[in-house]
């Protein structure tokens, strides 16, 4: 059974507090904690960083904007979704919620569901996030260990006999396009960075991408940045 998401509830309101965290419980992927302050939900935070947090606005002390601005200001917090559940409804409102950096902003009164909808969404882009964080990490571990060795062989056979150590002989015909994806993903760039710098779309990058894997005969990005690393396909 896989761990619980961690979703932290914070409002003033007993009511609010109450019903918003019995209705979110009855998903059993999430565990909610409730705090009815900003100062408690920073203690609660502090403890056990959340994956994310549904905050209200007007609250006593420290509000909704103050709480947010002190999550983005800390580097170990500022990446935590946040969703604003407040009465403040009007346009303007909303306006100063994105601008503040909440990733989302529901009035109250609100229907359950679209609640629900939203955290779903929250997390899952939020996981996607950090999947790529870690793919990125992993092709520049590989990348390092394949310079590494690379120079130990070049050391050996290169600095002790005059022999030069070249890529081991291979022929795989790549177009223009796909070499620059492949240049892109050896550097550790995701799809939709990829698109973004060859001014394409991501379902483009994602076609490439599959028919690199085809050619090199590989099935991940990893596997496919070593073997181009291996075989002198990119620098």
């Amino acid at each position: 059974m896989s761990e619980k998401q961690q979703l932290l509830l914070v409002d003033d309101e007993p009511g609010i507090r109450e019903s918003v965290q019995a209705y979110l419980e009855d998903n059993e992927a999430w565990s909610v904690t409730a705090a009815s302050n900003a100062e408690e939900a920073w203690q609660t935070i502090e403890s056990q960083a959340p994956d994310l947090i549904i905050s209200d606005i007007m609250m006593p002390q420290v509000n909704g904007y103050e709480f947010l601005q002190k999550l983005r200001d800390d580097p170990r917090y500022r990446s935590i979704p946040v969703v604003f559940l407040t009465a403040r409804g009007m346009t303007s409102d909303r306006i100063q919620g994105y601008e503040a950096g909440c990733d989302a902003y529901l009035a109250k009164p609100f229907d359950p569901e679209e609640l629900e909808a939203i955290v779903k969404n929250l997390l899952s882009k939020n996981q996607v996030a950090t999947d790529n964080q870690d793919n990125s990490s992993e092709l520049e571990k590989i990348a390092k260990e394949l310079v590494e060795i690379k120079a130990k062989l070049d050391n050996k056979l290169g600095g002790n006999s005059g022999i030069a150590v070249t890529p081991p002989p291979i022929k795989i015909d790549l177009t223009p396009r796909e070499q620059s994806v492949l240049d892109l993903v050896a550097q550790g760039l995701m799809n939709k960075e990829i698109a973004r710098d060859l001014n394409t779309s991501v379902r483009n990058v994602e076609k490439y991408v599959s028919r690199l894997f085809g050619k090199t005969g590989t099935n991940s990005r990893t596997e496919l940045v070593r073997f181009a690393l291996q075989h002198g396909l990119t620098q």
